[in-house]
């Protein structure tokens, strides 16, 4: 019972346990297990780890990222061409008129 939340270990005995076993734990025999642990700053997407944005940069990066980057600004960041503001890319924002590519991750 709620085996991913940390702060409730279990709703009919929050307490825990006096035992090492609880007598009302039953282990289902069908079902298949799950890999449930994440590294800090990282998380499983369609099976594939991913590690996040915030751990690779710092505070002084992701500041200047907001002053540039055209997700934000919407503009390219070296000829300053205006994305269209419905323009959300799949993967990169590459400028079409320049040529510029983003490499930022």
């Amino acid at each position: 019972m709620y085996s991913r939340n940390p702060h409730l270990v279990c709703t009919v005995h929050p307490d825990g346990v006096s035992g090492i076993d609880c007598m009302d734990f039953r282990l289902d025999p069908q079902l298949v297990p799950e890999e449930s642990w994440e590294p800090d700053g990282a998380s499983y997407y369609n099976g594939e780890l991913v590690i996040s944005l915030e751990q690779r940069l710092t505070l002084r990066q992701k500041i200047e990222l907001l002053d540039w980057h055209p997700l934000f600004t919407g503009r390219c960041p070296k000829c300053e061409i205006p994305f269209p503001k419905d323009y959300l890319p799949a993967v990169h924002w590459d400028c079409p008129n320049c040529g510029w590519k983003d490499d930022s991750v």
